[in-house]
């Protein structure tokens, strides 16, 4: 049983994918970031200075200026600025993995080169190759017109 589970481990297919969640966990804190510190503070500024990280709506209990104040003296909160940060998030991530594999799929998707035009033909005689453009087979003289 170990050695299958070792054999499962060491496949290709769960190293990818081991690699991938490692690489999208820390894609994920890149984009949270650049949503909390560079996108939503000039997004807050041109809506009158709103900070989307305090909109909540307080259901029960002291109602607070700030969400951290809310959550301290123990109320229940509706975070929907949270939920609005996260919505942007989730945006960000899903148009970046949509190039990335729109990318992929345009390298995977290229056609072959197309076959050069042949130069050469067989005599129908001899069956010896001779150039397309011939009138007359080289090797047996056979007479090509209209061949």
């Amino acid at each position: 049983m170990l050695k299958e589970f070792k054999k499962f481990i060491l496949q290709g297919n769960v190293l990818d994918l081991a690699v991938g969640i490692v690489i999208g966990a820390a894609f994920g804190a890149i984009v949270t970031s650049f949503v909390k510190d560079i996108l939503m503070p000039p997004v807050g500024l041109l809506l009158g200075g709103t900070d989307f990280t305090n909109l909540f709506i307080t259901l029960k209990g002291p109602v607070a200026a700030t969400l951290a104040d809310a959550q301290k003296a123990g109320a229940v909160t509706l975070n929907y600025g949270l939920f609005i940060n996260a919505l942007i998030n989730f945006l960000i991530v899903a148009f970046a993995i949509f190039l990335v594999v729109k990318a992929v799929n345009k390298m995977k998707a290229q056609p072959a080169p197309a076959a050069p035009k042949p130069n050469t033909k067989e005599c129908p005689y001899c069956l010896s190759t001779i150039p397309l453009k011939a009138t007359r087979c080289p090797n047996c003289t056979s007479d090509l017109k209209g061949k």
